[in-house]
């Protein structure tokens, strides 16, 4: 009987402690950078920093111009991207949830000598 109770318990304790072991409280940025012709940038840098303008972080987009920014807290965050002189614009105070992820596009635009 002592046997049949801890399988039970176990059993029953199982997803709870599964959920809290699979996002950790973090959750993901992510998105495309879309160049001035429209199609998605290969090597573009993108930036990611919460929205206070603190621990910024870097990245680069993969071959089909996506990028990701995973295990970041729960919080707003700012993000940009640069590719050969071209700029996006800031996305402010994006928000970025527990054990999700946020989708972005970020949109180059014609080359400028320096960000705004």
């Amino acid at each position: 009987m002592r046997r049949y109770f801890l399988i039970l318990l176990c059993t029953a304790m199982l997803p709870f402690a599964t959920a809290a072991h699979d996002d950790g409280g973090m959750g993901t940025l992510a998105g495309t950078v879309i160049g001035t012709n429209g199609k998605p940038v290969v090597g573009a840098r993108v930036t990611s920093q919460n929205a206070g303008g603190d621990h910024p972080q870097l990245t680069t987009t993969n071959q089909q111009g996506r990028f990701f920014f995973p295990d970041l807290q729960h919080g707003y965050y700012d993000a940009r991207a640069y590719h050969d002189g071209a700029w996006s614009e800031w996305k402010h105070n994006v928000e970025v949830s527990t054990g999700k992820q946020t989708e972005l596009v970020l949109r180059l635009s014609v080359k400028s000598s320096s960000p705004k």
